[in-house]
């Protein structure tokens, strides 16, 4: 009897050692385990959820040919003019040399951390849209004819999409905590969403290829954040 006292009561004080280690690591953590939840594991769910549901129906979900064949309803010929036009932002001619900018402006400012943030967010974020492609395999949508090119390649998720999201996630992060933190949120928002609809209006992409490419890109942009931590460095806007 005195031994199994004693066998707990030994047990007992590294286990209450332990609680007080843990709950002193929470309560000094509790940010970035917050962070992980919201902005990591949280849209790689949703993603996940949308990628099984493409890969057993390639038609995808009731909504995506509804929201399609509403907004398609709005087409006028101002408006074929500026998608075209501006959906071209979404890559080669606004994300591509925005990014190509504020890379070159972090390297001459020598700002390593947030310079290696920038690339690996964007590039890893290339690299999961040709594999996710490659993988899902989902035909674009066909429901009229549009006078904007057809684009090639498969639909899920949206390079687009992926590419802008990227792009301004990695901004925002790069300057919170700024004076330019909210028109940031706000102006890239803004071209987040007008990228988004410029491939629904031209019909080459389902919602879900746009929501998708959002969930996956969020949550790869927080992610990189948390292991190469560009905050803790100047931000760029900063020496402006």
């Amino acid at each position: 009897m005195l031994e199994s006292d004693s066998f707990r009561f030994g047990f007992r004080k590294p286990a209450q050692a332990f609680l007080k280690f843990f709950k002193g690591l929470l309560g000094s953590r509790w940010r970035s385990l917050l962070v992980l939840l919201l902005g990591v594991y949280l849209p790689l769910l949703a993603f996940e959820m949308l990628a099984l549901k493409v890969g057993t129906h390639e038609s995808g979900f009731p909504w995506d040919v509804a929201i399609l064949l509403a907004i398609h309803q709005t087409a006028h010929p101002y408006l074929d003019l500026f998608a075209a036009w501006f959906t071209k932002l979404g890559v080669y001619w606004g994300v591509f040399p925005f990014a190509t900018l504020i890379g070159v402006i972090l390297l001459r400012q020598r700002q390593w951390r947030s310079l290696a943030y920038l690339l690996t967010t964007l590039l890893g974020s290339t690299a999961i849209n040709i594999t996710a492609k490659a993988v899902m395999h989902r035909i674009r949508p066909h429901l009229w004819e549009s006078l904007y090119p057809a684009a090639s390649g498969f639909a899920f998720p949206s390079g687009h999409a992926m590419a802008s999201m990227s792009l301004v996630a990695t901004l925002v992060i790069l300057t919170w905590g700024s004076c330019w933190q909210w028109w940031v949120l706000m102006g890239g928002g803004l071209f987040v969403l007008a990228i988004g609809w410029t491939r629904i209006y031209l019909g080459v992409h389902y919602p879900s290829d746009i929501l998708a490419g959002w969930l996956v890109s969020v949550g790869w942009a927080v992610g990189v954040s948390v292991i190469t931590r560009p905050h803790l460095q100047k931000s760029v806007v900063d020496s402006f």
